[in-house]
């Protein structure tokens, strides 16, 4: 299998599809799809904003497999063209080949070796923190009951993960001289330290708090903002900052926390600017259930089964929407987003035979 993996993923890579600019049309690469299924029935749909979703389907299948087509922009520590498939003596070197073009190479490869029914969606925005194909498919009557969303794993079924939620905070004060004797609360820059200081600290007393494998709230201030100079008091300051909850843990509680640690009165807007659901969906006792309906998902399709992870994928989406969700692909989390992004070759076989013997 892995000379025709090899050949779907060197056009796949070739595709641009990095996401920003987010300038991702119905054709280019999804003309290449629509000519590698022959045989299934092809629905693409333009959402917008570079946000293109294709679902192809042969025959009758309860079980979807999907896989976003857009990459991360490339940096300037590439080595050589992002956009050119390079195969070493144990990987293939490419813009997406670990994330997550690799498994939609796989599973080219295993649909042209079978004949049995089989159900793809590809996707464009993954990338982009403003999902609109799989929440526009899944209000849709698609009548399927399983999905099998691909991100690397090391080929082993992924059961569980960590939500995820980005938000900006603006924090207001009142500029002068950085000699009056109320400077320290007079900054908004000032309001916004210590805010952040009760924060690392309030992450910190959730250590140890535990979901399937997976321990305490990742948490990360990725932005601070404001102010003009040491010697004026800041006017304003703007912090975004990102938190992973547990299954287990409340997205609205962590939320008023978060909020409450500011002084009201400094405080201009707290907004959440994205929102991924974790893995598995629901409350702690739902959350179980469905973890537990996974596991069995995966061990009837003969799936090895890895730890819970950190990072956020769109299986959430799906859970959330009551299908029963795993993750599964090739590659390892630490190449994606890298330079020289690449996937183990061993790893490319591996589950493109998987999916050819899913497929019958």
């Amino acid at each position: 299998m892995l000379n025709p993996v090899l050949k779907h993923l060197e056009a796949l890579v070739g595709f641009d599809t990095r996401n920003p600019p987010r300038a991702i049309g119905t054709g280019g690469i999804f003309d290449y799809l629509r000519a590698s299924l022959p045989g299934f029935r092809i629905d693409v749909v333009d959402y917008g904003a570079g946000a293109v979703s294709l679902l192809a389907v042969r025959g009758d299948s309860p079980r979807l497999f999907n896989v976003h087509l857009d990459t991360v922009p490339s940096s300037p520590a590439w080595t050589a063209d992002p956009l050119k498939l390079r195969v070493t003596g144990d990987r293939a070197i490419g813009l997406g080949a670990c994330d997550i073009k690799g498994a939609a190479a796989c599973l080219l490869a295993a649909a042209e070796a079978t004949t049995g029914p089989a159900a793809f969606l590809f996707s464009t925005d993954e990338e982009a923190n403003d999902a609109r194909c799989i929440p526009g498919f899944l209000k849709t009557d698609h009548g399927f009951r399983e999905v099998i969303v691909a991100e690397p794993t090391m080929a082993e079924a992924v059961l569980a993960h960590r939500g995820i939620v980005s938000v900006r905070m603006a924090f207001k004060g009142q500029a002068g001289h950085a000699s009056n004797a109320n400077a320290m609360e007079l900054s908004a820059l000032h309001q916004a330290m210590r805010w952040g200081g009760m924060a690392l600290d309030h992450v910190g007393a959730l250590s140890h708090q535990r979901f399937g494998g997976l321990t305490g709230l990742r948490f990360n201030i990725g932005r601070v903002e404001g102010g003009i100079k040491a010697n004026m008091i800041a006017p304003s300051a703007e912090v975004r900052f990102g938190f992973r909850p547990l299954p287990s843990q409340d997205f609205e509680t962590l939320h008023a926390n978060f909020r409450g640690f500011a002084d009201l009165a400094a405080l201009a807007e707290y907004e959440e600017t994205f929102r991924g659901p974790p893995l598995p969906s629901g409350d702690v006792a739902n959350a179980e259930n469905r973890r537990l309906e996974a596991r069995d998902l995966a061990d009837s399709l003969g799936l090895p089964i890895g730890n819970a992870v950190d990072f956020w994928t769109e299986a959430s989406l799906f859970s959330a929407a009551g299908l029963t969700a795993l993750v599964y692909g090739p590659g390892d989390i630490a190449q994606a987003h890298s330079a020289d992004e690449w996937v183990a070759l061993d790893q490319l076989a591996a589950v493109a035979a998987t999916y050819q013997r899913i497929f019958g």
